[in-house]
């Protein structure tokens, strides 16, 4: 029999409907082998480049952070994902099953977008690296980068893809964050904000040990209420998103900054890179809920 370990309990869920908009909080999830149900289930996909609309494009679409995405219905196991509502930080609110959904977001970010369900084959994003040095280990600084994710990243490396083709998720399926990091970096850095919302983490574990703790899980098995199990694949490299202003959050390069300075770790044989929380594949599927045990094995 594997040992295992108590190390916490599920203190939030969140899911996120449309890639790079605001989600919505939980009190329980169903997680299958693509992840949670409906998480990232819509992005919207530029015209002109074909390339998919990101946050992380910050001069491209700097409002689209402040747009907020919740499904009109909870989806089920079975059966179609229900409508999503958006919310425009003008109070526009538009659902994804009404005609002129595309004509509604292109009049706001002023470009001619789409939103749909599944992502290109080649699944590419303009990313901007802001000019924070050691944040990038290719060294891009101050400038806007062409970057494939999802299954085209490992495509492109050749490597097995944990994401099936057409799914919005950047490497992996899930996102495992903990208190014990958020509270280390609020005492390494008072100056800034470490809230949960700046990392956009499906499961944040209430834990009570000292230090980055999730580090130390990679390669690690999470068990967590009954039945659901989590494969810990890999740290998870942060970039400008978790910079910008959301809500009563202030745009703070601090927050980069500060991840450089007290967890820039090795991310497989992609180099140093600065990290919060971990990205995790389902093992087991099933439902989680907020209270639930959780176990290291």
């Amino acid at each position: 029999m594997v040992a295992s370990t108590i190390v916490g309990s599920v203190a939030g869920i969140r899911r996120y409907p449309v890639k790079s908009m605001r989600g919505e909080r939980l009190e329980q999830g169903e997680f299958t082998e693509r992840g949670l149900i409906g998480d990232r289930a819509y992005a919207l996909i530029d015209a002109d480049t074909g390339k998919v609309a990101s946050a992380k494009s910050v001069r491209l679409f700097p409002e689209l952070f402040g747009c907020s995405a919740v499904f009109v219905e909870p989806p089920q196991l079975d059966g179609e994902l229900p409508p999503v509502r958006i919310t425009l930080p003008d109070g526009t609110s538009v659902t994804s099953d009404t005609s002129d959904v595309d004509r509604v977001l292109s009049a706001f970010f002023r470009r001619d977008v789409t939103l749909t369900q599944a992502a290109p084959d080649d699944f590419t994003i303009d990313q901007y690296h802001p000019d924070v040095e050691d944040a990038d280990p290719a060294g891009h600084r101050d400038t806007v980068v062409e970057q494939k994710l999802g299954s085209a990243f490992f495509a492109q490396a050749g490597l097995p893809s944990p994401v099936p083709v057409g799914a919005f998720f950047d490497l992996f399926p899930v996102s495992v964050l903990t208190t014990s990091t958020l509270d280390q970096l609020t005492k390494l850095e008072p100056g800034s904000s470490f809230d949960e919302r700046r990392f956009r983490m499906n499961v944040l574990v209430d834990t009570h040990k000292a230090g980055f703790v999730e580090n130390s899980w990679i390669g690690h098995e999470l068990a967590i209420g009954d039945a659901v199990r989590f494969t810990i694949a890999l740290p998870d490299p942060r970039c400008v998103m978790t910079t910008l202003a959301q809500d009563e959050l202030p745009q703070d390069t601090g927050v980069l900054r500060s991840l450089v300075r007290h967890n820039r770790i090795q991310v497989g044989d992609a180099g140093l890179f600065p990290c919060v929380g971990v990205y995790a594949v389902v093992q087991t599927a099933g439902n989680l809920r907020t209270g639930d045990s959780v176990s290291l094995t």
